[in-house]
């Protein structure tokens, strides 16, 4: 793990990472990684777990998820936030093997010795969005601009 970042209990949820000295805006930290899951694999691994509230799924391109539950490091426990100071960058491999690309987590904004980290999780379920789903995916951030869920809005379907 960076010197740069330290992971300790959060006051959003769980475990975070905390930045451990002042970062600078543009500053990648870490990679997200795990083990590399075809979107079918990790469908059927993982079909249950909407009812959870709490993935390590990331997804990282049109064909692999990073299972960080998995041979997964520090970067699992930076948690959401509506308003996030961190974002995650995609790196595509130079020979376009996407099994090669990596994801990893840079400041979108200078970030203060001792801040959590957090970037905004981007959830988007297949299944409706009940009251109840809302609920379990709940968002704690604090921010001003807290939408009150991890999930994102659904695109609606363009009529042909």
């Amino acid at each position: 793990m960076s010197r740069s970042i330290l992971v300790r209990r959060s006051p959003i949820h769980g475990n975070g990472v905390f930045a451990a000295a002042d970062l600078p805006a543009g500053k990648s930290l870490i990679e997200y990684r795990g083990k590399l899951l075809r979107h079918a694999v990790a469908d059927r691994r993982y079909c249950d777990n909407v009812e959870t509230g709490h993935t390590f799924l990331f997804v990282l391109n049109d064909t692999y998820v990073i299972d960080g539950t998995e041979g997964g490091n520090s970067a699992r426990w930076i948690n959401h936030s509506c308003d996030p100071n961190c974002e995650p960058m995609l790196w595509e491999s130079k020979d376009g093997n996407p099994a090669r690309d990596r994801l990893y987590i840079e400041t979108l904004r200078p970030v203060k010795a001792g801040e959590e980290l957090t970037y905004d999780y981007g959830i988007e379920l297949e299944v409706r969005y009940t009251p109840r789903l809302k609920q379990l995916w709940a968002c704690r951030c604090g921010s001003p601009e807290c939408t009150g869920t991890l999930l994102k809005p659904k695109s609606r379907k363009k009529k042909a």
